[in-house]
Parts: C-alpha cells; structure tokens; sequence
C-alpha cells in the first residue's frame, strides 16, 4: 500500500506543479481584436469653421430664396422643430424658401458656438436676430412678423465625407438681450409659423 500511496503522491505533485506553469494567453490576440480602433485624428478648428460657413450660407440662401443651397446642406433625413413648436423635413424647409413665403431684411448670427464631440458629430448654437421677417402664409391674408431673436440649435453630421445638418431647433426669445456683436448671417431655422 506504500508503494501506492507513494505514486497516488507522485501523481498528484505532477499535476499540482503541471497547474503552476504559465498557460498560453490565448486572449492577446482575441484583446487586439476586440479593442476599440483607433481613434480618427481630426481638427476641430477646422470643422468649426466649416460649420460656421455652412450657418452663413443656410441662412443666406434662406434670405435669397436659394433652395439648392439647403439641398446641399441639410440632410434627407433631417428634423427640424420650427419656433411655434411644429416639426418639419428637409422637404418643407425647401419648399418654404422656394415659395418665397419667408422674406427679411437681414438675418445676423449673435455668440455662434460650434461643440465638436468627434470627427463626425458636432453642434452649432448661438442666437439669430431677424430684422424686418415677414412669413406669407397661404391661409392667411396678412404676413406674419418674424422679426425678433431666436435662440437655435443645428446638429450636424460627416457624411461621405461632407458636413450635413441632420436636425435643427430655433426658439424665440420673449426678450431678449441687446446684441453683443452680430456675426454675418445665422441659422434662426423659421418656419411657416413662428
């Protein structure tokens, strides 16, 4: 029985120091597989400029009634929530410059903010005043005073390499603060009812 306990012992100290030795990391490979890829270098400066050019350019084509401007620049698939809370597409945004129906004298961008949150994502906030805006509604006789300040929110998108404004929000602003310093044209995103 000695002899037996004696190999049961030997046996046991094979697999006990078996168990100590180092296993294959099989998980190195899956680990560089699996992890995050790498993040894409960009400038943000870069895209705030070129977002605040898209603001400038939306706004004026709104002003001059530039449709292929806003089919450029605002997606397919966009939301826009109008100032009297109605929401709308990228289809009613170019129809309502198409028409005509919004009409102002000048259209300034106030304290624009571009949050860029990664290559392909960033916001653009500040305040627009509308000077003399008139908006014709169809069912209506008299036009509708747009005039005022606005408080906007336009969220853009890189798409195939190009910058779109995926949704957009404009608020009025009941009263508002004396200007600071206007900036060329902005993005008070108004609509057929303000």
């Amino acid at each position: 029985m000695n002899r037996s306990a004696l190999v049961l012992c030997v046996a046991v100290a094979v697999l006990v120091l078996a168990g100590c030795q180092p296993a294959v990391d099989t998980n190195r490979n899956l680990a560089a597989a699996t992890s995050a890829p790498a993040k894409e270098a960009f400038d943000p400066a870069a895209i705030q400029a070129e977002l605040l050019k898209l603001e400038r350019e939306w706004a004026a084509a709104t002003k001059n009634h530039e449709a292929e401007v806003v089919r450029r620049i605002v997606a397919d698939d966009a939301v826009m929530v109008y100032p009297d809370g109605m929401a709308g597409t990228k289809a009613d945004e170019v129809r309502s410059i198409e028409s005509g129906a919004i009409t102002a004298d000048g259209w300034d961008m106030v304290d624009p903010k571009v949050t860029v949150l990664d290559a392909d994502a960033a916001f653009v906030t500040g305040r627009s005043i509308i000077t003399n805006g008139k908006y014709k509604d169809p069912n209506q006789k008299k036009p509708i005073d747009i005039s005022g300040e606005y408080r906007f929110l336009d969220v853009y998108a890189r798409r195939d390499g190009k910058w779109q404004a995926v949704a957009s929000q404009a608020t009025k602003i009941a009263n508002p603060a004396p200007p600071t310093s206007p900036s060329p044209a902005a993005s008070p995103r108004t609509s057929p009812t303000p």
